[in-house]
């Protein structure tokens, strides 16, 4: 058998020249590729001139939810959002730090992009479990021990918290060892676990040592709770023995497995 003329062996030659990628392809295809690439390209630049170059996409609102005793214009003021820049750069975390920073009463806030206009501020207020006298103001106290705002009329139904450290050296050891801040949360825990119908007649929370707390209530009666532990122990021992013993000024629970009252 003839093997290929010269003819044949040119014209295989040529069909196989030309960039690999073409002869992959072919001519159409790589066309198509090409036509794709160039559409992502500009889509890709319209995008981007659409988040950050374009008027469509522009802070114009903040709206505020949640507050109680902020108002919405303080929220706004010092969340200090760049209205009229565009949405998407907005720094939401650095919003919130600023938050804050500047509105200690501020406990948690959720900044929220609303396309394609709005950013949306959501907050939750610290509330108070007791306040600490300041001069001639108040500190509110929230349930972790934060003190967040002073404010000039305390809140009502607030127990009031007193830091009445005595100067004997138990107390000075007690207290270098605890830490003021220390002791303010054991004064929460306390507050925290008076039981609700005590806790309505509860007028100060006193606190003269790490364990040695105790309650001022309605009527000239006092509780001895002592530290902040077994707390719940103490608040169902205090609610029997008040009712066993009604007409006692004073309650002792510091030790609830031993309880004792006195007074008519």
């Amino acid at each position: 058998m003839a093997g290929p003329t010269t003819a044949e062996r040119g014209e295989r030659q040529q069909e196989s020249s030309g960039p690999p990628l073409v002869r992959r392809l072919g001519p159409r295809r790589l066309r198509l590729i090409v036509v794709l690439a160039l559409a992502a390209v500009l889509l890709g630049a319209a995008t981007v001139w659409l988040l950050y170059g374009s008027q469509w996409l522009r802070v114009e609102k903040v709206s505020v939810s949640g507050t109680e005793v902020l108002t919405p214009e303080q929220v706004r003021e010092a969340a200090g959002v760049p209205v009229g820049g565009p949405l998407i750069s907005v720094d939401t975390d650095a919003i919130e730090a600023r938050l804050r920073r500047k509105l200690p009463r501020i406990d948690t806030v959720d900044v929220v992009r609303s396309w394609p206009h709005g950013i949306g501020l959501k907050v939750t207020e610290r509330s108070p479990v007791l306040v600490a006298k300041k001069g001639g103001n108040f500190v509110e106290v929230d349930d972790e021990g934060v003190r967040f705002a002073t404010v000039s009329t305390p809140p009502k139904s607030i127990p009031t918290l007193e830091l009445a450290l005595s100067p004997t050296a138990s107390s000075a050891v007690g207290l270098r060892r605890f830490g003021e801040d220390r002791l303010i949360r054991e004064a929460v825990r306390v507050a925290g676990d008076i039981p609700a119908a005590v806790a309505r007649d509860t007028q100060v929370v006193k606190v003269r040592s790490y364990d040695d707390i105790s309650l001022e209530l309605t009527g000239g009666r006092t509780v001895a709770w002592g530290s902040g532990e077994k707390g719940t122990a103490k608040a169902r021992t205090l609610t029997a023995l008040m009712k066993a013993a009604s007409g006692a000024r004073h309650f002792d629970v510091s030790v609830p497995t031993a309880p004792a009252s006195a007074g008519s």
